[in-house]
């Protein structure tokens, strides 16, 4: 049998055609030695019921995610469709996203970020090497639903939200 040749796929044509991919948009959050650190999502997924994980992509040069995995327990936010400007703010490079962002901190102490949909509390589970991103695994410890909201999504290089499920009549990606 003839060996085939695998295709090339170039890393930009990959690109772009995952910008067209909306994703959910969450900030991963967490109590450090080094002081309150959050670094923002857009590969966050539920991975199991039993026990109740979830799971997110951090880019290896993520300097925040070191931090944050060094802690007994973070927190993940599931940001909501009027929460842009927190979304910008948690995206932006440096290990001080929350600086000038309010939170509160949770009965553990993990900084739970101001109208986000829910605040899931998570304990460090499995890491998984994937190309030039680190898959987490987490094991969900509680849940706590903080307002009923369309959520924040990222496509086309924008945030943006959902269609409305009841209706549909609005666009796919709004501003």
């Amino acid at each position: 049998m003839a060996e085939r040749s695998r295709p090339t796929v170039s890393a930009s044509r990959f690109r772009e055609l995952m910008r067209a991919y909306p994703t959910g948009v969450v900030a991963v959050t967490a109590a450090t030695d080094r002081g309150p650190r959050a670094l923002l999502v857009g590969s966050f997924f539920s991975v199991s019921l039993r026990p109740v994980l979830v799971g997110f992509c951090v880019g290896k040069q993520s300097t925040t995610w070191p931090d944050i995995r060094r802690t007994a327990r973070f927190g993940i936010g599931i940001l909501a469709a009027d929460q842009e400007d927190l979304g910008t703010a948690l995206a932006a490079p440096g290990p001080q996203r929350l600086a000038g962002v309010p939170w509160r901190p949770s009965s553990t102490g993990v900084p739970v970020l101001p109208g986000v949909l829910a605040h899931l509390e998570c304990v460090p589970g499995a890491e998984h090497r994937a190309g030039d991103h680190t898959i987490v695994v987490a094991e969900v410890r509680s849940i706590e639903s903080l307002r009923d909201h369309q959520p924040l999504i990222f496509c086309h290089r924008t945030f943006g939200t959902v269609a409305d499920a009841r209706g549909g009549e609005r666009p796919v990606l709004s501003g």
